[in-house]
């Protein structure tokens, strides 16, 4: 079975995870279901994670007068 969080948007993600939040506050949800669901949460959780870390990367490497990205090598050559 293909991985279905790993080609979720970071906003999908997030989404279904409000959505299981939801459901499992609600109180209405069986043991069995719940622990599905919070397993799902907690994939949801690490692909959320993991997009948020990956743009933070993006955003330290991007040079603000060029608009260009830059390597992390060239930050220990530079005053």
């Amino acid at each position: 079975m293909p991985k279905k969080n790993d080609t979720l948007t970071f906003e999908d993600a997030l989404e279904r995870l409000e959505a299981i939040l939801e459901s499992m506050e609600s109180g209405d949800t069986p043991l069995a279901d719940l622990v599905a669901k919070f397993e799902e949460g907690s994939k949801l959780l690490t692909n959320c994670q993991q997009k948020l870390k990956e743009a933070e990367l993006k955003i330290e490497q991007l040079n603000i007068k060029t608009g260009e990205v830059e390597s992390f090598e060239d930050d220990s050559t530079q005053a």
